[in-house]
């Protein structure tokens, strides 16, 4: 979502004939786009605004902002410690940054603007990307679920979804540039909803599009997976076969606390309906170890999840508190030693799983979209199945963007190795 707002800002500024600059010390404007999920994205935010005041030094005329999710949820501790920043935005205030930018740089010493909105969507605005092969788009804002260890709903306001139409229209620009694949992004994509019209609706008429091959989405949510998106899955080859199913904890009581709204029955019983329905279907998912009140029960309850699904791959992380959610009130914390063992023992199995997960492929022919050079080779190119799964193969002509067939000869780690067939 940071990556795409990004490119929405960038679009925005575009249209004020700024140019982009790779070289700091020739800007006129700074922006920082932020995200407060995690501790240590706001840590090094803060790390990169310390580092920028040499530029301010040096130049006082240069403009620095702070955009995003940060700038909604520090602005007071911001303004206090870092007050050389000259713009501080929240993610529903990016139209206001051109009318910003263009007062005098004496006009006041900080120009904030947190505001949240119940209806922006940015509906009519399209971001500046770069070339690529997969583009990101926002089809919603905001998130109305309320996890208590999340600060999403309280930085970036309550769920508003944009049209269809606006979405169609934005994919038909970058089926124009060139893009070949679309990742459609919400806090909770299965919640989609605007004039009646759910989620599994947007996914058919976004595959409708010629020129876009493959229709990628992060991240829903498994209250709101239904049958009808299964069924998409299943049915329509453009939507990949690929899901990101966050589990978060498979202790009913953790997933309680957390306000998850599902149980562990229910989460292993979607994703066997998945499977049972959705060929070569590969599950990635997000687990955090740690949270307060979890003990080693309630963890052996999610390494059980883990090895009933075996998944394909997963994020995991350790819980830290982030202030203004609920379970940032809870106080039986669990010791950082306890966390960095299970965290520990999770990546472990993880690791085993997506070893097995991946040696399956081994002999299969698959479709692969070649991304980009591998990083290892310039004579081999790296590419993507639809189950997203990295594919590395040696070249023979073919181009970024290019749709091949390849054999899978080998597996090691989160990569597949393969050889492209005639």
């Amino acid at each position: 979502m940071n990556e795409y707002d990004s490119e929405l800002v960038a679009g925005l500024l575009e249209k004020e004939e700024y140019t982009r600059t790779e070289v700091a010390d020739d800007a006129s404007l700074i922006l920082v786009n932020t995200c407060s999920v995690r501790e240590h994205a706001e840590k090094k935010v803060h790390d990169r605004l310390g580092n920028l005041k040499v530029f301010k030094d040096r130049n006082p005329e240069v403009k620095i902002g702070l955009l995003g999710c940060m700038a909604q949820n520090l602005k007071e501790d911001l303004l206090k410690s870092k007050p050389y920043v000259d713009i501080i935005l929240g993610p529903d205030s990016y139209r206001k940054l051109p009318g910003m930018i263009a007062l005098p740089v004496d006009t006041t010493e900080n120009i904030v603007d947190t505001k949240l909105s119940r209806m922006e969507v940015y509906d009519d605005l399209f971001p500046a990307r770069r070339e690529g092969i997969n583009a990101w788009i926002s089809i919603m804002r905001g998130c109305d679920k309320f996890c208590t260890f999340c600060i999403v709903p309280f930085t970036r306001g309550r769920e508003r979804s944009r049209s269809i139409d606006s979405i169609v229209d934005e994919v038909k620009l970058i089926r124009n540039d060139g893009f070949k694949e679309v990742t459609l992004l919400g806090q909770n994509v299965n919640s989609f909803h605007h004039e009646g019209r759910r989620f599994h609706e947007l996914l058919h008429e976004v595959s409708q599009i010629e020129g876009i091959e493959r229709i990628r989405y992060t991240s829903p949510h498994p209250q709101d997976f239904d049958d009808e998106l299964i069924q998409v899955h299943a049915s329509n080859p453009k939507v990949c076969n690929h899901i990101h199913f966050p589990l978060q904890a498979g202790s009913d009581e953790v997933l309680e606390r957390m306000n998850r709204t599902y149980t562990k029955q229910h989460f292993l019983d979607l994703a066997q309906k998945m499977r049972d329905n959705i060929p070569g279907l590969a599950l990635s998912t997000d687990m955090i170890v740690g949270f307060p009140g979890e003990t080693e029960a309630d963890f052996l309850e999610t390494l059980d999840v883990m090895e009933q699904v075996k998944f394909d791959t997963a994020f995991t992380f350790k819980y830290s508190s982030r202030p203004g959610t609920k379970a940032a009130e809870f106080e039986d914390t669990v010791p950082e030693d306890d966390k960095q063992d299970r965290l520990q023992r999770m990546i472990a199995m993880q690791r085993e799983h997506t070893l097995q997960r991946n040696r399956e492929h081994i002999g299969e022919r698959v479709e692969v979209l070649v991304e980009k050079n591998s990083k290892k080779s310039e004579n081999q190119h790296q590419g993507r199945t639809r189950s997203n799964k990295i594919v590395i193969f040696d070249k023979a002509g073919e181009q970024p963007g290019d749709l091949v067939n390849v054999e899978i000869i080998d597996a090691q780690g989160i990569t597949l190795f393969g050889r492209i067939l005639d």
